[in-house]
């Protein structure tokens, strides 16, 4: 069954605020209200007394006048568009002679004019019209802020798919951080850090086309398939899994019907919490940055660049091998970093990047990560977050 909405308000219950200096325009309006039904009337006799009424309680509805001596119609609608607040549905109150100022309060968020004869048909079909419109409206907006409670919850579940006990995580001489910035409540970008045991580590992060709640379940399928193909690959193997089959069983299964084309570019690796050794695979992904003590930050290119994730079955993904030497670690970011723009819709771009990763060869991967992210801020100056903004750091102590 539909969900019902609220039902429009009975002309009784309707709160109504008529603003007129003129006593007589007062007297007449409240009695053709009184023989509409509307029973519920405020009276005041300029544009400042207006504003206070209306800042005191809630009006359905505001029967305007245009011209008053003090803070006329035009300036009490500047004030109400001023104060950035939901505010009631105004008819303004005119002579027919002075359209123009009607034009112009219709241009500040007026919904209607109401010329002084206050004919009772024409009255009844405006406060009619206003009333429902105010009816839907509100309606509207219920629904829309429960759908962002919804989206808020789901917002709250998708972050906590993604590790953030990070100093339970890390092992031996491994550090890690990340932090996830979804550009909506639920957003399309992952990362994962997973100890697999008192030597072996994995880290990984992805970027999902697309935004919302779609991006997000492949979000959510792309961790539980690589976490399930590398616990059955740890196990049965003693070395550093191979992060090409894991990346190769996850395409497979998010290529197999694949009507949305939903696609996932990633980095997926395992590191030697003992020795350093890592071993790396690459879909279509940023390439990693490279941090060591007393050297530039440095882009380490895969071999052979393969496509996203999902794009079709069979895909085979190569895999790359280092070694860290001690203070050495690695940063790993999504698009929504490079791509970040600021007000002028600039990109943020690698080379930026970079050149805030300077001097950060054995810095704390938490202490990397947070300046990453205060330049971004800096950098987009207030300007929407366009895209989802992830960074996963690690560094060998050595």
């Amino acid at each position: 069954m539909a969900e019902a909405g609220p039902a429009a308000t009975p002309a009784a219950a309707v709160e109504v605020l008529v603003v007129d200096d003129s006593s007589f325009n007062r007297l007449l309006l409240k009695r053709r209200l009184a023989e509409l039904g509307y029973e519920t009337v405020t009276m005041v006799t300029n544009g400042r007394e207006a504003l206070a009424a209306m800042q005191a309680r809630a009006f359905d509805v505001v029967l305007l006048d245009l011209e008053m001596p003090e803070l006329d119609g035009i300036g009490v609608l500047e004030h109400m568009r001023a104060s950035g607040k939901p505010e009631p549905p105004v008819i303004v109150i005119s002579a027919l002679s002075d359209l123009s100022g009607v034009v112009r309060c219709i241009e500040l968020g007026a919904e209607d004019y109401l010329p002084k004869s206050f004919d009772p048909p024409l009255l009844r079909a405006r406060l009619s019209a206003i009333l429902e419109k105010k009816r839907l409206r509100d309606l509207a907006a219920e629904r829309l802020a429960a759908l962002e409670a919804e989206l808020e919850s789901a917002r709250q579940a998708q972050l906590s798919l993604v590790p953030h006990d990070f100093a339970g995580i890390g092992c031996g001489r491994l550090s890690l951080h990340a932090v996830m910035v979804p550009a909506r409540q639920v957003g399309g970008d992952l990362y994962d850090a997973l100890r697999l045991d008192d030597r072996r580590l994995l880290f990984a992060i992805g970027d999902v086309s697309g935004k919302g709640a779609p991006a997000a379940l492949t979000m959510a399928r792309t961790l539980g398939l690589m976490r399930a193909a590398a616990r059955r690959l740890a196990a049965a193997e003693p070395g550093l899994p191979d992060p090409g089959v894991i990346l190769a069983l996850t395409n497979d299964d998010l290529a197999m019907e694949n009507d949305s084309q939903t696609f996932v570019t990633g980095i997926l690796g395992f590191v030697d919490a003992a020795t350093g050794e890592v071993r790396m695979a690459s879909a279509g992904h940023d390439p990693v940055a490279l941090l060591a003590p007393g050297a530039p930050p440095r882009l380490l290119q895969p071999g052979q660049r393969r496509p996203a994730l999902g794009v079709m079955e069979g895909l085979v993904f190569p895999s790359d091998r280092l070694t860290l030497a001690p203070g050495e670690g690695l940063l790993l970011y999504t698009d929504g970093v490079t791509e970040a723009e600021d007000r002028a819709q600039r990109f943020y771009t690698r080379e930026r990047l970079i050149a805030q990763l300077e001097g950060q060869g054995g810095a704390a991967p938490e202490a990397i990560i947070a300046r990453v992210i205060a330049d971004l801020d800096a950098f987009a100056q207030g300007a929407p977050q366009a895209d989802d903004i992830t960074a996963l750091a690690l560094r060998y102590a050595g």
